[in-house]
């Protein structure tokens, strides 16, 4: 629900410790574009499990994301996980590329400009013009592919001197997690626009990365499929991250029923 003059974000419910946006397309969709029309800062994020167990392991990044205005269930599992602790009945998750993609869909007809920030020259390039193919009338203010290194403080003044006169209304991050979000929390100020952080949006998108079929996108297998492209780079990452997803939630599951178990007997 919105207003005239400001924006109601999606309630959260914790995972793993973890605020994450209970939400669908749609709702996302309309939040962010009404708060890009309002030029109003706002940060969201997309955590699948990957980001998940990283913010439930790590004090700082997770007060981070909880100061961010959307955490939007990036991950099947991470949908599933909250509908059965809360009974929240999401039929889908929010993908980030899937976002993006309806996100720039609705800027182009509603006027609102974006901005691309992250991944390689070329990536970034082709991932300009597969959007401009598919929404013409999309206006992409600016793009840019930063080092691979943190930036130097006149160097990051410069960054948000261009993004802030670009005009632009929503920014994608596609630095990685959780460097975008650590550029979003550091930025959440000074940008006066969406800043979402969509991760392999970019990849994905501009053709550089091949998705996942949509059968095992939709019974949480994406990771499989993404290990199997590259699993030297990602092998490490799936083996301990969903271990530590099935432990941790084990745990919060057994938890929460052992409370409304002991509710239920109480006189």
């Amino acid at each position: 629900m919105t207003t005239a003059a400001t924006v109601v974000w999606p309630k959260k419910y914790d995972l793993l410790g973890v605020p994450v946006s209970v939400t669908n397309y749609q709702e996302a969709e309309d939040v962010i574009i009404r708060s890009a029309q309002l030029k109003l800062a706002a940060v969201v994020t997309h955590l699948p499990v990957h980001g998940i167990v990283l913010a439930s392991g790590s004090e700082s990044f997770r007060t981070k994301v909880g100061s961010f205005q959307m955490v939007a269930p990036d991950g099947q599992p991470v949908r599933w996980g909250l509908n059965l602790l809360y009974g929240t009945s999401l039929p889908d998750r929010v993908y980030g590329p899937e976002l993006m993609r309806r996100l720039c869909r609705r800027a182009a007809k509603e006027g609102v400009s974006v901005y691309l920030y992250g991944s390689l020259p070329e990536v970034v390039n082709e991932l300009r013009a597969r959007l401009l193919a598919s929404y013409p009338q999309l206006m992409i203010a600016g793009i840019e592919s930063p080092p691979f290194r943190p930036l130097t403080e006149e160097e990051d003044k410069e960054t948000i001197r261009r993004i802030a006169d670009s005009g632009a209304g929503l920014v994608f991050l596609g630095l990685g997690c959780p460097r975008q979000d650590f550029f979003a929390f550091e930025h959440r100020r000074s940008i006066r626009a969406v800043q979402l952080c969509v991760g392999a949006a970019f990849d994905f998108i501009s053709g550089n990365k091949r998705t996942a079929p949509p059968w095992m996108q939709r019974s949480g297998l994406e990771w499989l499929y993404r290990l199997l492209q590259e699993p030297g780079r990602l092998w490490q990452r799936y083996l301990f991250t969903n271990t530590i997803f099935l432990g941790k939630f084990a745990l919060q599951f057994a938890r929460q029923r052992l409370i409304h178990s002991s509710a239920d007997r109480r006189p």
